[in-house]
């Protein structure tokens, strides 16, 4: 799916907000083992990556051209600061109506409003798809992240209390979320 939308941040810059292709999946590489160091609250540590160059531009490749599935990049000064995207739960009857959104943006760029144009973003595309309902999880010591997706209209439905074995603070729990997408 093809996605391109500009929107300023708090301290004036813009960020272009767009699909992220097989060409820069170098840098969307970097910026994953990155952001997967700088907090424990994301699915997996750096050292865990299995992906090479080669599956990060095949699967970067594969939802740019996916008419219900998107891979976005946050653009601010030539550099990719994160990335988000929606990937459908099956394509089986009883559930291709619902969707998987997944966030991550580098730590010096929290706070700036890349966070909330990634998942408007996400949505917007979501609705194109066809979607009718976006589902995520989050750990339930991320304050910050519970507070945005909750300003954009997800709510709880639903916990996990050992949903994570994190190397540095044992279990996390996990609150998953949904949005219903369609009226």
């Amino acid at each position: 799916m093809k996605y391109t939308k500009t929107i300023e941040l708090k301290d004036g810059r813009n960020c272009i907000i767009k699909t992220a292709g097989k060409d820069v999946a170098k840098e969307v590489l970097s910026v994953f083992i990155q952001t997967h160091a700088e907090t424990d609250y994301l699915l997996t540590y750096p050292d865990e990556n299995s992906f090479t160059l080669e599956d990060e531009e095949a699967f970067l490749d594969k939802a740019a051209n996916h008419e219900r599935e998107v891979e976005l990049c946050a653009v601010v000064d030539g550099k990719i600061v994160g990335t988000a995207g929606v990937e459908l739960v099956d394509d089986k009857e009883k559930e291709r109506h619902r969707c998987y959104f997944g966030i991550s943006i580098l730590k010096n760029w929290w706070g700036l409003g890349i966070g909330l144009g990634l998942i408007e973003a996400c949505i917007d595309c979501a609705k194109k798809a066809g979607y009718e309902q976006m589902e995520l999880e989050v750990v339930a010591d991320n304050k910050p992240a519970m507070a945005l997706y909750k300003k954009v209209g997800f709510s709880e439905f639903g916990r996990n209390p050992k949903g994570f074995k994190s190397r540095l603070t044992g279990w996390q729990e996990l609150i998953l979320m949904r949005l219903e997408l369609a009226a």
